[in-house]
Protein backbone atom coordinates (compact mmCIF):
# COMPACT_ATOMS: atom_id res chain seq x y z
CA UNK A 1 0.00 0.00 0.00
CA UNK A 2 1.10 3.40 -1.40
CA UNK A 3 1.38 4.90 2.32
CA UNK A 4 2.57 8.35 1.77
CA UNK A 5 -0.63 8.69 -0.78
CA UNK A 6 -2.91 7.89 1.94
CA UNK A 7 -1.09 10.11 4.22
CA UNK A 8 -2.01 12.86 1.75
CA UNK A 9 -5.61 12.10 1.56
CA UNK A 10 -5.80 12.05 5.36
CA UNK A 11 -4.43 15.41 5.71
CA UNK A 12 -6.82 16.93 3.28
CA UNK A 13 -9.38 15.41 5.20
CA UNK A 14 -8.29 16.88 8.47
CA UNK A 15 -8.35 20.39 7.36
CA UNK A 16 -11.39 19.52 6.28
CA UNK A 17 -12.40 18.47 9.91
CA UNK A 18 -10.63 21.45 11.60
CA UNK A 19 -12.23 24.06 8.98
CA UNK A 20 -15.67 23.00 10.18
CA UNK A 21 -16.71 21.94 6.76
CA UNK A 22 -16.32 17.55 7.25
CA UNK A 23 -19.37 16.23 5.78
CA UNK A 24 -21.18 13.28 7.93
CA UNK A 25 -23.20 10.68 6.20
CA UNK A 26 -26.39 10.16 8.58
CA UNK A 27 -27.55 6.42 8.77
CA UNK A 28 -30.96 6.01 8.81
CA UNK A 29 -32.46 2.78 9.94
CA UNK A 30 -35.93 2.71 8.37
CA UNK A 31 -38.26 4.06 5.64
CA UNK A 32 -37.75 6.95 4.27
CA UNK A 33 -40.55 9.46 5.63
CA UNK A 34 -41.50 12.65 7.35
CA UNK A 35 -40.13 11.18 10.26
CA UNK A 36 -37.37 8.25 10.32
CA UNK A 37 -34.78 6.64 12.60
CA UNK A 38 -31.49 7.70 12.70
CA UNK A 39 -28.66 6.08 14.07
CA UNK A 40 -26.71 9.25 15.39
CA UNK A 41 -30.00 11.09 16.30
CA UNK A 42 -32.45 8.78 17.27
CA UNK A 43 -36.49 9.73 15.72
CA UNK A 44 -35.94 12.49 13.77
CA UNK A 45 -38.39 15.05 11.24
CA UNK A 46 -36.83 15.04 7.95
CA UNK A 47 -36.39 19.15 6.24
CA UNK A 48 -33.73 17.64 3.69
CA UNK A 49 -35.08 14.95 1.42
CA UNK A 50 -36.36 15.37 -2.24
CA UNK A 51 -39.93 13.19 -1.32
CA UNK A 52 -41.47 15.89 -2.01
CA UNK A 53 -44.74 13.69 -2.49
CA UNK A 54 -43.89 11.17 -0.10
CA UNK A 55 -43.80 8.47 -2.53
CA UNK A 56 -41.01 7.06 -1.14
CA UNK A 57 -42.69 5.03 1.18
CA UNK A 58 -46.54 4.57 -0.58
CA UNK A 59 -48.17 1.47 0.04
CA UNK A 60 -48.32 0.93 -4.02
CA UNK A 61 -44.89 2.39 -5.55
CA UNK A 62 -43.63 -0.50 -2.65
CA UNK A 63 -45.80 -3.32 -4.10
CA UNK A 64 -44.97 -2.85 -7.52
CA UNK A 65 -41.17 -2.53 -7.01
CA UNK A 66 -41.97 -6.14 -5.14
CA UNK A 67 -43.96 -7.30 -8.22
CA UNK A 68 -41.13 -6.23 -10.56
CA UNK A 69 -38.25 -7.67 -8.26
CA UNK A 70 -39.87 -11.10 -8.09
CA UNK A 71 -40.58 -11.35 -12.15
CA UNK A 72 -37.83 -9.87 -13.37
CA UNK A 73 -34.78 -10.53 -10.31
CA UNK A 74 -32.87 -8.83 -9.14
CA UNK A 75 -30.68 -7.37 -12.00
CA UNK A 76 -30.30 -6.96 -15.85
CA UNK A 77 -27.17 -8.89 -16.13
CA UNK A 78 -25.69 -6.45 -18.63
CA UNK A 79 -26.07 -3.44 -20.98
CA UNK A 80 -29.36 -3.08 -22.83
CA UNK A 81 -27.97 -3.63 -26.05
CA UNK A 82 -26.67 -7.01 -25.28
CA UNK A 83 -29.04 -8.25 -23.23
CA UNK A 84 -30.38 -5.92 -20.46
CA UNK A 85 -33.84 -4.61 -21.77
CA UNK A 86 -37.06 -5.36 -20.33
CA UNK A 87 -40.30 -4.97 -21.53
CA UNK A 88 -40.65 -2.72 -18.20
CA UNK A 89 -38.56 -0.19 -19.46
CA UNK A 90 -40.42 0.26 -22.69
CA UNK A 91 -43.33 0.87 -21.03
CA UNK A 92 -41.67 3.62 -18.29
CA UNK A 93 -39.99 5.40 -21.20
CA UNK A 94 -43.61 5.27 -23.15
CA UNK A 95 -45.08 6.46 -19.82
CA UNK A 96 -42.40 9.27 -19.25
CA UNK A 97 -43.02 10.19 -22.89
CA UNK A 98 -46.97 10.41 -22.42
CA UNK A 99 -46.33 12.71 -18.69
CA UNK A 100 -44.20 15.06 -20.49
CA UNK A 101 -45.69 15.36 -23.54
CA UNK A 102 -43.06 14.34 -25.73
CA UNK A 103 -42.53 11.69 -28.74
CA UNK A 104 -40.13 9.47 -26.67
CA UNK A 105 -38.06 9.03 -23.81
CA UNK A 106 -35.30 6.63 -22.37
CA UNK A 107 -34.41 5.66 -19.10
CA UNK A 108 -30.56 6.30 -17.49
CA UNK A 109 -29.52 4.77 -13.94
CA UNK A 110 -29.68 8.68 -12.52
CA UNK A 111 -29.94 12.27 -14.12
CA UNK A 112 -26.58 12.34 -13.49
CA UNK A 113 -25.36 9.32 -16.11
CA UNK A 114 -28.84 11.00 -18.02
CA UNK A 115 -26.50 14.70 -18.28
CA UNK A 116 -23.59 13.77 -18.79
CA UNK A 117 -24.39 11.18 -21.59
CA UNK A 118 -26.89 13.94 -23.40
CA UNK A 119 -24.27 16.51 -24.10
CA UNK A 120 -21.23 14.42 -25.57
CA UNK A 121 -23.62 12.88 -27.70
CA UNK A 122 -25.31 15.81 -29.37
CA UNK A 123 -22.78 18.29 -29.84
CA UNK A 124 -20.46 18.08 -32.49
CA UNK A 125 -18.01 20.21 -34.27
CA UNK A 126 -19.33 23.51 -34.42
CA UNK A 127 -22.09 23.30 -31.88
CA UNK A 128 -22.27 25.67 -28.83
CA UNK A 129 -23.76 24.79 -25.52
CA UNK A 130 -24.46 28.17 -23.28
CA UNK A 131 -25.52 27.10 -19.96
CA UNK A 132 -27.13 29.20 -16.77
CA UNK A 133 -24.25 29.56 -14.20
CA UNK A 134 -26.45 28.31 -11.61
CA UNK A 135 -27.23 24.84 -13.27
CA UNK A 136 -26.35 21.69 -11.88
CA UNK A 137 -22.84 19.77 -11.46
CA UNK A 138 -24.31 17.03 -13.16
CA UNK A 139 -25.11 19.47 -16.41
CA UNK A 140 -21.70 21.26 -15.89
CA UNK A 141 -20.01 17.85 -16.07
CA UNK A 142 -22.09 16.96 -19.21
CA UNK A 143 -21.13 20.27 -20.65
CA UNK A 144 -17.18 19.70 -19.91
CA UNK A 145 -17.45 16.11 -21.68
CA UNK A 146 -18.65 17.99 -24.98
CA UNK A 147 -15.13 18.84 -25.78
CA UNK A 148 -15.98 19.93 -29.27
CA UNK A 149 -18.31 22.11 -28.45
CA UNK A 150 -17.92 25.64 -27.49
CA UNK A 151 -19.07 25.99 -24.06
CA UNK A 152 -20.48 29.32 -22.71
CA UNK A 153 -22.33 30.65 -19.18
CA UNK A 154 -24.45 32.77 -18.90
CA UNK A 155 -25.04 35.21 -15.96
CA UNK A 156 -27.82 33.44 -13.68
CA UNK A 157 -31.34 33.79 -15.09
CA UNK A 158 -29.98 37.06 -17.08
CA UNK A 159 -31.89 36.91 -20.27
CA UNK A 160 -30.09 40.29 -21.79
CA UNK A 161 -26.65 38.15 -20.82
CA UNK A 162 -27.92 35.09 -22.41
CA UNK A 163 -29.28 37.35 -25.40
CA UNK A 164 -25.84 38.33 -26.38
CA UNK A 165 -24.12 34.85 -26.30
CA UNK A 166 -26.71 33.71 -28.76
CA UNK A 167 -25.66 36.65 -31.05
CA UNK A 168 -22.40 35.34 -30.96
CA UNK A 169 -23.15 31.65 -31.04
CA UNK A 170 -22.60 29.84 -34.70
CA UNK A 171 -25.10 29.69 -36.52
CA UNK A 172 -23.81 26.91 -38.49
CA UNK A 173 -24.21 24.14 -35.87
CA UNK A 174 -26.45 23.19 -32.99
CA UNK A 175 -27.21 26.24 -30.33
CA UNK A 176 -27.89 25.01 -27.38
CA UNK A 177 -29.64 26.63 -24.16
CA UNK A 178 -29.60 24.70 -20.81
CA UNK A 179 -30.98 25.62 -17.85
CA UNK A 180 -32.19 23.58 -14.33
CA UNK A 181 -35.90 24.31 -14.35
CA UNK A 182 -35.80 24.66 -10.75
CA UNK A 183 -32.58 25.62 -9.17
CA UNK A 184 -31.54 23.37 -6.51
CA UNK A 185 -29.88 25.29 -4.32
CA UNK A 186 -32.19 28.41 -4.73
CA UNK A 187 -35.52 27.09 -5.04
CA UNK A 188 -36.36 29.31 -7.85
CA UNK A 189 -37.46 28.57 -11.12
CA UNK A 190 -35.77 29.54 -14.87
CA UNK A 191 -37.39 31.99 -16.47
CA UNK A 192 -38.51 29.49 -19.11
CA UNK A 193 -40.99 31.80 -20.90
CA UNK A 194 -38.20 34.28 -22.27
CA UNK A 195 -35.73 31.46 -22.91
CA UNK A 196 -38.03 29.83 -25.82
CA UNK A 197 -38.94 33.03 -27.23
CA UNK A 198 -35.04 33.65 -27.61
CA UNK A 199 -34.68 29.98 -28.89
CA UNK A 200 -36.95 30.99 -31.20
CA UNK A 201 -35.49 34.09 -32.16
CA UNK A 202 -32.09 32.59 -32.95
CA UNK A 203 -33.22 28.71 -33.89
CA UNK A 204 -31.55 27.45 -30.32
CA UNK A 205 -32.42 23.95 -28.93
CA UNK A 206 -33.78 24.37 -25.54
CA UNK A 207 -32.61 21.86 -22.84
CA UNK A 208 -34.55 22.10 -19.36
CA UNK A 209 -33.21 20.00 -16.51
CA UNK A 210 -36.33 19.55 -14.78
CA UNK A 211 -35.25 17.16 -11.62
CA UNK A 212 -36.60 18.97 -9.19
CA UNK A 213 -39.62 20.10 -10.85
CA UNK A 214 -41.15 17.26 -11.89
CA UNK A 215 -43.92 15.90 -9.31
CA UNK A 216 -43.88 19.77 -7.75
CA UNK A 217 -44.48 22.16 -10.04
CA UNK A 218 -47.32 22.66 -12.88
CA UNK A 219 -51.28 22.19 -12.03
CA UNK A 220 -50.79 18.08 -12.20
CA UNK A 221 -47.17 17.80 -11.71
CA UNK A 222 -45.47 17.92 -14.69
CA UNK A 223 -43.21 20.63 -13.93
CA UNK A 224 -41.90 23.50 -14.73
CA UNK A 225 -42.72 23.64 -18.42
CA UNK A 226 -46.58 22.82 -17.36
CA UNK A 227 -46.22 25.68 -14.82
CA UNK A 228 -45.74 27.94 -17.58
CA UNK A 229 -47.71 26.99 -20.18
CA UNK A 230 -45.02 25.61 -22.64
CA UNK A 231 -46.18 21.79 -23.30
CA UNK A 232 -44.35 20.83 -26.55
CA UNK A 233 -42.37 24.02 -26.59
CA UNK A 234 -39.08 22.52 -25.22
CA UNK A 235 -37.23 20.47 -27.36
CA UNK A 236 -35.10 18.26 -24.76
CA UNK A 237 -36.24 17.65 -20.99
CA UNK A 238 -34.22 15.34 -18.77
CA UNK A 239 -35.09 14.66 -14.63
CA UNK A 240 -34.84 12.09 -12.65
CA UNK A 241 -37.24 9.31 -10.90
CA UNK A 242 -34.70 9.45 -7.77
CA UNK A 243 -36.70 12.35 -6.23
CA UNK A 244 -40.73 13.44 -6.16
CA UNK A 245 -40.94 10.04 -8.30
CA UNK A 246 -40.71 7.68 -5.58
CA UNK A 247 -36.98 8.70 -4.32
CA UNK A 248 -35.72 5.39 -5.89
CA UNK A 249 -33.18 6.12 -8.57
CA UNK A 250 -32.98 6.75 -12.37
CA UNK A 251 -32.84 9.48 -14.51
CA UNK A 252 -34.42 10.22 -18.12
CA UNK A 253 -34.25 11.91 -21.26
CA UNK A 254 -37.13 12.92 -23.23
CA UNK A 255 -37.30 14.44 -26.36
CA UNK A 256 -37.60 13.58 -30.46
CA UNK A 257 -38.17 10.42 -31.41
CA UNK A 258 -35.03 11.11 -33.10
CA UNK A 259 -32.66 12.26 -30.25
CA UNK A 260 -33.64 9.34 -28.58
CA UNK A 261 -32.85 6.88 -31.15
CA UNK A 262 -29.54 8.79 -31.09
CA UNK A 263 -28.83 8.37 -27.56
CA UNK A 264 -29.35 4.94 -27.72
CA UNK A 265 -26.94 4.06 -30.49
CA UNK A 266 -24.35 6.74 -29.39
CA UNK A 267 -24.40 7.80 -25.64
CA UNK A 268 -21.64 5.76 -24.01
CA UNK A 269 -23.61 5.84 -20.15
CA UNK A 270 -25.74 3.77 -22.42
CA UNK A 271 -24.06 1.42 -24.27
CA UNK A 272 -21.67 1.01 -21.61
CA UNK A 273 -23.99 0.50 -18.23
CA UNK A 274 -26.63 -1.63 -16.91
CA UNK A 275 -29.93 -0.65 -17.22
CA UNK A 276 -32.26 0.53 -14.49
CA UNK A 277 -33.09 -2.09 -12.39
CA UNK A 278 -36.59 -3.61 -13.36
CA UNK A 279 -37.70 -3.09 -9.85
CA UNK A 280 -36.92 0.21 -10.23
CA UNK A 281 -38.52 0.89 -13.19
CA UNK A 282 -41.45 -0.81 -12.07
CA UNK A 283 -41.74 1.47 -8.46
CA UNK A 284 -40.98 4.52 -10.36
CA UNK A 285 -43.95 3.48 -13.46
CA UNK A 286 -46.57 3.17 -10.08
CA UNK A 287 -45.42 6.89 -8.40
CA UNK A 288 -45.92 8.55 -11.81
CA UNK A 289 -49.79 6.88 -11.92
CA UNK A 290 -50.14 7.22 -8.45
CA UNK A 291 -49.37 11.22 -8.94
CA UNK A 292 -51.99 11.41 -12.22
CA UNK A 293 -54.68 9.64 -9.39
CA UNK A 294 -53.71 11.38 -6.64
CA UNK A 295 -53.16 15.47 -7.82
CA UNK A 296 -54.30 16.51 -4.11
CA UNK A 297 -50.98 15.68 -3.22
CA UNK A 298 -49.52 18.81 -5.27
CA UNK A 299 -51.87 21.30 -3.48
CA UNK A 300 -51.27 19.28 -0.34
CA UNK A 301 -47.19 20.02 -0.93
CA UNK A 302 -48.08 23.73 -1.85
CA UNK A 303 -49.95 24.54 1.41
CA UNK A 304 -47.03 23.13 3.47
CA UNK A 305 -44.54 24.91 1.73
CA UNK A 306 -47.09 28.17 2.25
CA UNK A 307 -47.35 27.33 6.29
CA UNK A 308 -43.61 25.96 6.58
CA UNK A 309 -42.07 29.72 4.66
CA UNK A 310 -44.64 31.59 6.63
CA UNK A 311 -43.31 29.92 9.84
CA UNK A 312 -40.00 30.92 9.19
CA UNK A 313 -40.80 34.15 8.21
CA UNK A 314 -42.74 34.89 11.66
CA UNK A 315 -39.99 33.60 13.74
CA UNK A 316 -37.44 36.24 11.71
CA UNK A 317 -35.87 34.28 9.37
CA UNK A 318 -35.49 35.38 5.80
CA UNK A 319 -35.75 32.21 3.36
CA UNK A 320 -35.14 33.17 -0.05
CA UNK A 321 -38.07 33.79 -2.05
CA UNK A 322 -39.37 31.07 -4.08
CA UNK A 323 -42.24 28.52 -5.89
CA UNK A 324 -40.70 25.26 -5.30
CA UNK A 325 -40.79 23.05 -2.85
CA UNK A 326 -37.47 24.02 -1.67
CA UNK A 327 -36.67 26.73 1.01
CA UNK A 328 -32.97 28.19 1.32
CA UNK A 329 -31.95 30.48 4.45
CA UNK A 330 -28.62 31.92 3.72
CA UNK A 331 -26.63 31.78 7.04
CA UNK A 332 -23.00 33.03 4.95
CA UNK A 333 -20.10 30.83 6.46
CA UNK A 334 -19.79 26.92 5.41
CA UNK A 335 -18.66 26.15 8.67
CA UNK A 336 -22.07 27.71 11.03
CA UNK A 337 -24.45 26.06 8.19
CA UNK A 338 -22.84 23.08 8.98
CA UNK A 339 -22.55 23.77 12.96
CA UNK A 340 -26.41 24.86 12.58
CA UNK A 341 -27.60 22.17 10.76
CA UNK A 342 -26.13 19.77 13.62
CA UNK A 343 -27.37 22.05 16.45
CA UNK A 344 -30.79 21.24 14.80
CA UNK A 345 -30.16 17.58 14.44
CA UNK A 346 -29.62 17.47 18.28
CA UNK A 347 -33.06 19.21 18.85
CA UNK A 348 -34.37 16.01 16.43
CA UNK A 349 -34.89 17.97 12.66
CA UNK A 350 -32.76 16.90 9.97
CA UNK A 351 -31.60 19.43 7.64
CA UNK A 352 -28.28 20.19 6.21
CA UNK A 353 -26.09 23.10 6.02
CA UNK A 354 -24.56 23.50 1.98
CA UNK A 355 -21.47 25.68 1.85
CA UNK A 356 -18.71 26.47 -0.87
CA UNK A 357 -18.14 24.62 -3.04
CA UNK A 358 -21.71 24.01 -3.62
CA UNK A 359 -22.58 27.27 -3.13
CA UNK A 360 -20.33 30.49 -3.52
CA UNK A 361 -18.30 31.65 -0.86
CA UNK A 362 -20.34 33.69 1.51
CA UNK A 363 -23.95 32.09 0.40
CA UNK A 364 -23.88 28.98 2.92
CA UNK A 365 -27.25 28.09 3.80
CA UNK A 366 -29.82 25.63 5.53
CA UNK A 367 -31.67 24.44 2.81
CA UNK A 368 -35.45 23.13 3.88
CA UNK A 369 -37.18 20.82 1.65
CA UNK A 370 -40.92 20.08 2.05
CA UNK A 371 -42.83 16.95 2.15
CA UNK A 372 -46.13 16.83 1.07
CA UNK A 373 -46.44 14.07 3.85
CA UNK A 374 -45.58 16.58 6.96
CA UNK A 375 -48.47 16.93 9.38
CA UNK A 376 -48.94 20.27 10.76
CA UNK A 377 -47.86 18.92 14.20
CA UNK A 378 -44.29 18.08 12.63
CA UNK A 379 -43.97 21.43 11.48
CA UNK A 380 -44.55 23.03 14.03
CA UNK A 381 -42.41 20.82 15.60
CA UNK A 382 -39.61 21.84 13.42
CA UNK A 383 -40.28 25.49 13.59
CA UNK A 384 -40.24 25.44 16.78
CA UNK A 385 -36.64 24.11 16.78
CA UNK A 386 -35.44 26.36 14.14
CA UNK A 387 -36.38 29.09 16.62
CA UNK A 388 -34.79 27.51 19.58
CA UNK A 389 -30.94 26.75 17.03
CA UNK A 390 -32.08 30.30 15.53
CA UNK A 391 -31.75 32.39 18.63
CA UNK A 392 -28.74 30.24 20.24
CA UNK A 393 -26.62 30.77 16.75
CA UNK A 394 -27.36 34.53 16.85
CA UNK A 395 -29.56 34.35 13.68
CA UNK A 396 -32.54 35.74 15.53
CA UNK A 397 -32.45 38.87 17.33
CA UNK A 398 -36.21 39.53 18.90
CA UNK A 399 -38.14 37.51 20.36
CA UNK A 400 -41.73 36.54 18.03
CA UNK A 401 -43.29 33.07 17.88
CA UNK A 402 -45.27 31.18 15.33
Amino acid sequence: MNSSFSERLQTELDKLKAAGTYKHLRHITSAMAPEVDMEEAGHVIVLSSNNYLGLSDQREVIDAGIEGLERYGAGTASVRFICGTFDIHRTLESRIAAFLSTEASLTYVSCWTANTGLFPTICEEGSTIISDELNHASIIDGCRLATKSKRERYKHSDMADLEEKLKNANPQGPILIVTDGVFSMEGSLANLPEIVNLAKKYNAVTVVDDSHGTGVMGRTGRGTIEHFGLEGQIDIITGTLGKALGGAAGGFVAGSHALIETLIQKSRPQLFSNALPATVACSSLAAIDYLDDHPELIERLRSNVAYFRDGLKTLGFKPLDGESAIVPIIVGDTAFAIAMSDKLLKKGVFVTGFGFPVVPEGTARIRVQVSAKLTREEMDRALSAFEEVGREAGVLQTHSSV
